[in-house]
């Protein structure tokens, strides 16, 4: 969703990843069918910064922005960040057919059917999907975000030192990166960016988003259970979690895997959930892919067990696939962290495409 009081133009732009256990930034530039990786910087966040998407330690995030700008070089000071989680809608309707200026005029009082807040509290956007006439009403993707969240974002970019140019949507922004890498397929794929707290579900049909749902499960989810099995710190179960011992020498690899397993498991099954009211819903469509993002995605067993209760084909999505070959980045850096950079590289590619 673009801030309709700010215009990009042709300057560049930052994709800015505020996540709950930390910040990515990433800079792209445009060469040929792909694009050059132009900066990279990941800065850690403590994990109680962010809860629930509420900013808890406002000057803490800024500062870790501010860190990850500076690892990354860039002197980007437009930046594009990405909203998810309860307090955004985004919703498929249908109007009476009318021009684009009568949508806008009227799309506030639309609104008001579809979500559960008071519009006056609320961003909105939309998008025309299909053209209606008169014996056809037309299709409108809806998109409204409570202010006060857009206001926080706005803020907190503004306190690190850049101009927010473009508040987008995260599931959107996952399809942006999966577009300019994959191109955008004729068929049904779900795209699912597991986050730390919060999972996002983007269902593309045809180009066009058509259904969307965040879930808050993500991998924090593990470092809990991990926590609850072991009685141990969230610092040493999140060590634990990505294959580091640290203090805990006598853990038993068995406990460890039970309590991966049991929370692999459940997110699965929750996703899944989604994804089948999805299919019951939409009886003419039927998911061919999924692609699994997000920092949390590469947990081991996770593609295989969403392959197994799903039946679907399933593979890591990669947003770099179509970077131009670069010696800039360790190669290394680049396969460790290339699965979490959906939304930043989808943020950063939006000059690109507009």
């Amino acid at each position: 969703m673009q801030l309709p009081f700010l215009r990009l133009g042709s300057k560049s732009i930052l994709g800015l990843d505020i996540g709950s256990s930390c910040v990515k930034a990433v800079e792209v530039a445009p060469r040929g069918d792909g694009f050059d990786l132009l900066h990279l910087g990941v800065a850690p966040l403590p994990h109680d910064a962010i809860v629930e998407g509420a900013f808890l330690n406002a000057s803490v995030i800024a500062d870790a922005i501010r860190e990850a700008i500076e690892r990354s070089g860039s002197k980007a000071k437009h930046a594009a960040a990405a909203v998810s989680g309860h307090s955004v809608i985004v919703k498929k309707i249908t109007v009476p057919a009318m021009t684009q200026a009568e949508l806008e005029e009227s799309i506030r009082w639309e609104a008001e059917q579809y979500i559960p807040f008071d519009v006056n509290e609320v961003n909105l956007d939309f998008e025309i999907l299909q053209p209606g006439d008169a014996e056809r009403p037309m299709e409108v993707l809806l998109v409204a975000a409570k202010r006060d969240m857009i206001d926080d974002y706005v803020n907190l970019i503004g306190e690190a030192g850049l101009v927010p140019a473009v508040i987008d949507v995260a599931g959107f922004a996952v399809e942006n990166a999966w577009e300019s890498n994959y191109g955008a397929a004729d068929d049904v794929v779900a795209l699912v960016n597991i986050g730390a707290q919060t999972s996002t579900i983007n269902v593309v049909a045809n180009g066009v988003p058509a259904f969307t749902r965040d879930i808050a499960a993500g991998g924090n989810q593990y470092t809990a259970e991990i926590q609850r099995a072991l009685s141990v710190g969230f610092d040493e179960a999140e060590r634990i979690k990505i294959g580091e011992r640290g203090e805990s020498q006598d853990v038993v690899p068995q406990e460890v895997e039970q309590a991966m397993r049991t929370v692999t498991n459940n997110l699965v099954g929750e996703i899944a959930r989604s994804l089948d009211f999805f299919g019951a819903t939409a009886a003419d469509m039927r998911i061919q892919r999924v692609y699994l993002s997000g920092g949390s995605s590469r947990v081991a067993g996770l593609e295989a067990a969403f392959r197994e209760r799903t039946g679907l084909e399933v593979q890591l999505m990669n947003p770099l696939s179509k970077m131009m070959p670069s010696t800039r980045f360790d190669p290394e850096l680049l396969d460790q962290v290339g699965p979490s950079l959906g939304v930043c590289v989808g943020l950063a590619l939006r000059r690109v495409d507009e």
